[in-house]
């Protein structure tokens, strides 16, 4: 069993990964590429820098740095967390890993679709969470919004439990192979419709699909879509923390963006850099 996994290769994600592993510590870090940071052109606000330096000049530097310490660096798509005898990491490639305490520091990312009606019904028979939510759909017709591997991840928790599941691309071309019994749906969208909660799914063709419930897999799993797989608490997009970055899920850390706050690197530094810390304390605690 691996001591600590952090997810995300980030400021926060390195930070935390380095100074964990400074206390002897195995540590893995999994990720997928730098995110939006990569995209930066300058920044001229780091101390210590006196010239301006790229954000994907940063990412690189960090995880050469981790590299040299000796961190493991997983290049692999995160696509849900269990707890079971410790957290237990599902990735894309089909791995699972084991540690003892988990750090997430993946920044945030989840996409809100435009579709009318959406609002109205997120939270009422729309969830983020196959895993936390299929008990509530039992024997009924599902949705799963979305075309890429976090959908399916997604509709094969949601198989065992309901009478059907439709995928809805809203017009994208899936990037995965489905089960066969799956229907996909490759038609744009509309409107989201009901009463109190949503009912069904009206499509740019005029067609209507009856539905007692969707899940929303966008694209990548989200910082906060991936805490509440293991019942983290979550303020909208952002995971909630103590003043250690550690969530109500004992020996679970969060740090960076995804925590909220000011959204700037020197603070996802020093939040990973606790969280490292503070998961090394959880461990050492705890065997």
């Amino acid at each position: 069993m691996i001591d600590i996994i952090v997810i995300g290769n980030g400021p926060a994600g390195i930070s935390a990964a380095i100074y964990a592993k400074r206390s002897g510590l195995e540590i893995t870090v999994i990720g997928k590429d730098a995110g939006a940071l990569a995209k930066t052109d300058k920044i001229e606000n780091f101390y210590g820098f006196v010239e301006p330096i790229s954000g994907s000049q940063l990412i690189e530097n960090g995880i050469l740095q981790a590299k040299r310490l000796g961190i493991h660096l997983l290049e692999d798509e995160v696509i849900g967390i269990r707890y079971e005898n410790g957290f237990v990491v599902k990735t894309v490639n089909g791995g699972e890993y084991q540690c003892k305490s988990l750090i997430l520091a993946t920044g945030v990312g989840r996409t809100t679709p435009k579709i009318k009606g959406f609002e109205q019904f997120d939270g009422k028979g729309i969830s983020y969470c196959a895993i936390c939510d299929a008990f509530f759909y039992r024997g009924k017709d599902i949705a799963v919004l979305g075309s890429s591997e976090y959908a399916l991840a997604e509709v094969m928790d949601l198989l065992p439990v309901a009478n059907s599941v439709t995928v809805l691309t809203n017009g994208e071309t899936p990037t995965t192979q489905f089960p066969p019994e799956v229907t996909i749906n490759t038609n744009k969208i509309v409107s989201l419709n009901g009463d109190d909660v949503i009912s069904s799914v009206t499509f740019e063709d005029g067609n209507t699909l009856t539905i007692a419930g969707m899940f929303v897999a966008i694209g990548v799993a989200g910082s906060s879509d991936l805490a509440r797989k293991i019942g983290a608490v979550t303020n909208g997009k952002h995971i909630v923390v103590n003043d250690t970055m550690e969530t109500n899920i004992p020996g679970f850390f969060a740090a960076g963006d995804c925590t909220g706050g000011l959204y700037q690197i020197t603070k996802s530094i020093y939040e990973g850099s606790v969280a490292g810390l503070e998961s090394t304390k959880f461990i050492r605690n705890n065997n």
